[in-house]
């Protein structure tokens, strides 16, 4: 059985074709790269207090998360991609609020506690002569 030049053109054509439509709808490899990032920041965020600290950084973080997955889905990768880039920066950005919430936190606990022991001295100390 021998195949006609035509015939075996238009099926090796056909084949190239189906390959180039399935290479279209498939998922983008950068924009679930980026997803997967931005999930990994929201969840040291999560783990670092940024829900009881930056709640504000933490919740635009989730929602550009939940709209890049929604972008990416309906196959809008540019969108998607960006958006994972945004809820990065953001859940990044409360990781770090958070951080600096309780730096401070320490701060002040620890400028309270040497006024304290530093009146507590000066009620021990005998009065200067």
């Amino acid at each position: 059985m021998s195949m006609k030049p035509f015939t075996l053109i238009k099926g090796i054509a056909a084949c190239a074709a189906t390959l180039v439509a399935m290479a279209a709808w498939a998922k983008d490899p950068i924009a679930d790269e980026k997803i997967a990032v931005a999930k990994a920041s929201l969840v040291r965020a999560e783990g670092s207090g940024a829900p009881e600290l930056a709640p504000v950084e933490l919740a635009a973080a989730r929602d550009e998360l939940a709209r890049a997955e929604k972008a990416n889905a309906a196959r809008n990768l540019k969108v998607a991609t960006q958006l994972a880039d945004q809820a990065n920066v953001d859940a990044e950005l409360a990781e770090a609020t958070a951080q600096q919430q309780r730096s401070h936190k320490a701060a002040m606990e620890f400028d309270a506690s040497m006024k304290a022991l530093s009146q507590e001295s000066m009620r021990g100390s005998p009065p200067a002569q």
